[in-house]
């Protein structure tokens, strides 16, 4: 699809990376040999910031806001034109807020289009964006998506009825994913529980507690950790497509 000459190294995108659990992917993947490109909707400056500081490497941020289809497939010509290549898509965008379940009415129809928008719909269209290059990849084990899922999707148990449910239909897409695009790109979704991030951090310190508690190993998990799976993910479980990876703790147990 392009005359340009591949890049030397593996080329990774992750949409919206400049976030939490993002920047740890990032990180992750540029020490594990990857270069980089950090996916943002609005972090402009801390997507920059964080692709400086990787690690040696061709790095770079794009502007991917995954709810405007355009914007993506003019990322992907861009990314075409300057690496040759892509092999990895971690979709990590996502967006939530916090509503009681028992109260439809406060899960109004502006947050449920969001998040399904976001959650679900921009996760497909990044696919649908990068496909063309992910399908030519000459990594072990084909090009690789990796959808950054919750248990929610199986516990039901989350920041709001619609969250849970995108979470359940994203792992949901991952397999029937994994079957349309099979050989020739993989597809996973790994699925944290609770993860220790700076906005978690920032919440009220006895119900984080109460949530450690409620897991089998005691804790919260890291971001590194959930990268750590990701990166394990790409170049480790080399067979493995349509699976849904838990790092979690144990939580779907207790």
């Amino acid at each position: 699809m392009t005359s340009v000459k591949p890049h030397a190294q593996p080329v990774a995108v992750v949409t919206g990376g400049a976030g939490g659990i993002g920047s740890a992917i990032c990180r992750a993947l540029a020490a594990g040999g990857f270069t980089v490109v950090v996916g943002y909707a609005s972090s402009a400056t801390e997507a920059a910031a964080l692709a400086a500081r990787l690690p040696a490497g061709d790095h770079d941020a794009y502007a991917l806001p995954v709810t405007d289809s355009a914007t993506l497939a003019a990322g992907a010509q861009r990314l075409a034109a300057h690496y040759g290549r892509c092999d990895v898509l971690v979709n990590c965008a996502g967006t939530t807020r916090f509503v009681p379940h028992a109260d439809l009415d406060a899960l109004d129809d502006a947050t449920i289009d969001a998040i399904l928008s976001v959650n679900v719909r921009g996760a497909f269209a990044a696919v649908r964006a990068f496909r063309p290059m992910l399908q030519v990849s000459g990594q072990e084990g084909g090009g690789v998506v990796i959808n950054l899922s919750s248990t929610a999707a199986q516990s039901a148990i989350g920041s709001n009825v619609m969250y849970c449910a995108s979470k359940a239909a994203l792992d949901n897409m991952t397999r029937s994913l994994a079957r349309a695009l099979a050989p020739r790109i993989r597809v996973l979704s790994v699925s944290p529980g609770l993860v220790d991030t700076e906005f978690v951090r920032a919440l009220d310190p006895a119900w984080r507690k109460e949530q450690a508690d409620r897991t089998p190993l005691g804790r919260l998990s890291h971001p590194e950790e959930i990268a750590r799976a990701v990166l394990a993910a790409t170049t480790q479980l080399t067979f493995s497509t349509g699976s849904v990876l838990l790092v979690d703790g144990g939580r779907l147990l207790a």
